[in-house]
């Protein structure tokens, strides 16, 4: 019984991958003293990012911007502890489900 090639958790598969399944990833970054930052990666590619940070920022009335990294791709960064502010947002406007978002830190 050869169970070692059946089943690899890290593999990557990018085969046949739907909105439903890629993970949102939300993280707050200390700057200094109080201040932080908060950062949105793994939105869809079909997604206006300007329109969205536009939208958070208004309604959370903080500042923020959207950047392209080589590696992760456009990230948004908001100003401040979003983290559950986000995970709202994205659920009520039913950008992605609630199990889709990954929070991260604190």
């Amino acid at each position: 019984m050869n169970i070692a090639g059946t089943f690899d958790p890290f593999a990557d598969n990018s085969a046949g991958k739907d909105h439903s399944s890629t993970k949102i990833h939300v993280r707050v970054q200390q700057r200094n003293g109080r201040k932080c930052i908060t950062t949105i990666q793994g939105l869809p590619d079909d997604l206006d990012l300007k329109k969205i940070a536009r939208a958070l920022k208004k309604t959370f009335q903080c500042n923020g911007t959207v950047n392209e990294d080589e590696e992760l791709g456009e990230i948004i960064q908001l100003s401040g502890d979003q983290r559950t502010n986000v995970r709202e947002f994205f659920v009520d406007q039913e950008v992605c489900h609630d199990d889709q978002i990954v929070i991260h830190g604190g």
